[in-house]
């Protein structure tokens, strides 16, 4: 009997050590760039990719909203991030670190109409109501609304939550004007087979930033982004980063690749200029 306690207890004691060192899972939170389930549709699989080829668990976390996904980033909720969130002067302070995009053409803030709208200017929209996805849309929301702003053009905003809904609300009569980026835009057109007139561009932004926490480990971080700079490379990687471009109406294969802090200086350059509401 005492042989076999001894035994038990070596393995249970065997047991919590390999549970101690067993890896953490970290959470992942993409910003909602469509509804919570294209949204989950699109990561999941890439996430399980990276997942399996960096040894390193990402789970995915995100909220019914965009402005609630970013939530869980500013409140340290979450380890590893896709957003152009938190390029302002003060969330710059929390120690995000870029360590990747996606290789797309550069993005950018578009106001559009439904292609049969009467409205050809922007000065039409003057205390028109016009959608947008949310208030922590960089591109979508706060470059061209600051852009209207500038111009003295008082619109009566209205967040549907995500850019779908947003799209949803235009093409239903609902709004008579939406703010987006031009990625979103052409991807709606093409998946949904609607016609847009864009009044108004802005300059070109980089796509949003795969960024890291600074609590994650470097090893860890490596890892990560190893693997997603990989996918392309990789048959399986590839044919899962084309089922989710597909899926997500995108006009194009997009794949990730390597990049910096350095490359989101016209972000932060916004921030210099823009009213207090809009930081």
């Amino acid at each position: 009997m005492l042989r076999f306690l001894t035994s038990c207890i070596a393995a249970v004691s065997f047991a919590a050590s390999a549970f101690a060192q067993e890896a953490p899972t970290y959470r992942f939170s993409p910003v909602n760039q469509w509804d919570i389930n294209k949204t989950a549709a699109y990561w999941n699989p890439i996430i399980n990719y990276v997942s399996e080829k960096s040894g390193v668990k990402l789970q995915l976390k995100i909220g019914r909203t965009s402005a609630d996904t970013t939530s869980y980033v500013l409140a340290h909720e979450v380890d590893f991030a896709f957003t152009n969130h938190l390029f302002s002067p003060e969330r710059e302070k929390l120690g995000w670190k870029v360590f990747g995009r996606r290789q797309t053409a550069p993005l950018q803030g578009q106001i559009a109409v439904p292609a049969d709208s009467p409205i050809t200017r922007l000065e039409q929209l003057k205390g028109e109501e016009m959608a947008f996805a949310g208030p922590e849309a960089f591109i979508g929301y706060k470059v061209p609304y600051a852009h209207l702003l500038s111009k003295g053009i008082d619109v009566k905003v209205v967040f549907g939550g995500n850019q779908n809904a947003a799209f949803a609300q235009m093409f239903a009569g609902k709004v008579k004007a939406v703010g987006s980026n031009s990625q979103l835009i052409e991807g709606y057109a093409a998946r949904e087979k609607k016609a847009f007139r864009v009044l108004w561009s802005s300059e070109g932004y980089h796509d949003l930033a795969l960024m890291a926490s600074g609590k994650v480990p470097e090893k860890d971080l490596k890892a990560v982004a190893a693997a997603f700079h990989g996918m392309v490379l990789n048959a399986n990687g590839r044919e899962i980063l084309h089922q989710a471009s597909q899926n997500a109406g995108l006009s194009e294969d997009v794949y990730f690749i390597p990049s910096s802090n350095a490359d989101y200086a016209n972000y932060r350059k916004f921030y210099q200029s823009v009213p207090a509401s809009l930081r």
